[in-house]
């Protein structure tokens, strides 16, 4: 189960990380050119959220039955102090949390706002700021001491 959940989690990273690159590029592109907010970026605004919703099941899911996790939660004051144990145990996790926070925000205000020019700018924004946050808080291959592969099967 664990291999499982790690593998669709992984996958559903890079669903978040185009389907939250196109939502922004069409954002920007309808903030600065003035078109008018159509269906389909609406239907993309609710896409990205929606699909960064699963990855946190995804992700919630793992956290509860990790066996990282599970050392950091119950060795805290050894874990705290090894930089990958804390990195998923409390920096990952939070971070995350925070960005999928700041798209669900986004994703509401953006449905609320009354013009197009302000739906499109309030999208931009808020997406912007949640993909700054995951693309620092993902495990990267290039990272020195919490890489993890692209893609796990």
């Amino acid at each position: 189960m664990y291999q499982i959940l790690l593998s669709l989690h992984s996958l559903c990273r890079w669903l978040v990380l185009v389907s939250l690159v196109f939502a922004i590029y069409r954002s920007y592109m309808g903030w600065f050119t003035g078109k008018p907010f159509s269906k389909l970026d609406n239907n993309v605004r609710h896409i990205t959220a929606t699909i960064a919703h699963v990855q946190l099941i995804f992700g919630l899911c793992l956290y509860f039955i990790s066996p990282v996790i599970d050392y950091f939660l119950h060795h805290y004051k050894e874990a705290v102090h090894d930089r990958e144990i804390r990195f998923f145990g409390m920096e990952h996790s939070i971070m995350m949390l925070l960005a999928i926070t700041i798209i669900t925000i986004g994703s509401v205000i953006t449905k609320r706002k009354s013009t197009d020019k302000e739906k499109f700018k309030a999208m931009a924004i808020w997406y912007t700021i949640a993909l700054v946050i995951i693309v620092i808080s993902v495990p990267w291959p290039f990272l020195q001491l919490v890489s993890r592969p692209y893609f796990r099967f």
